[in-house]
């Protein structure tokens, strides 16, 4: 089936890479077929894409590739909801909030993106660790070097 999309304009989509989410998307709730597309090649970005409306992409990617020490615990009624029965079916994506200049753009560690991949269903949770909110930077910019440092 053909689609249009937010970045990619009209594209090409197998039914089988519709990933349903029960619920939408929080402030999205009436969105509930998406599809990942690739943002660019070689990228570590993608695009969480509506599939009934073309301005609606999110670009997301997956937050352990920059947060080493990111962790993430489901709860039961999460697994029950997305029918996980084995972690090797689990992907989680962070929401980005993409800015100019680039480096300022942050990721939603807070609601992480959970897909089962082997039902294509998917939900946004909330976690409840403190140590996560909606906006770290993806990329750490270095201090300014002082005068004296040089």
């Amino acid at each position: 089936m053909k689609i249009q999309t937010k970045y990619h304009g009209e594209v090409e989509i197998n039914d089988k890479e519709i990933i349903h989410f029960e619920e939408g998307i929080p402030s999205f709730e009436d969105e509930k077929k998406f599809v990942i597309l690739p943002f660019g090649e070689d990228s570590p970005f993608l695009i969480l894409q509506s599939v009934q409306s073309p301005s609606l992409g999110f670009v997301i990617t997956s937050p352990f590739d920059f947060f080493n020490d990111y962790s993430v615990k489901l709860s039961d009624l999460t697994l029950e909801k997305l029918k996980i029965e084995n972690d090797e079916h689990v992907a989680v994506f962070s929401i980005l909030t993409v800015q100019d200049p680039f480096h300022n753009t942050t990721a939603n560690l807070r609601g992480p993106v959970v897909i089962n991949t082997k039902e294509q269903l998917g939900k946004q949770i909330i976690l409840n660790d403190e140590k996560y909110t909606t906006k770290h930077f993806i990329i750490q910019t270095p201090a300014p070097v002082s005068e004296e440092g040089k």
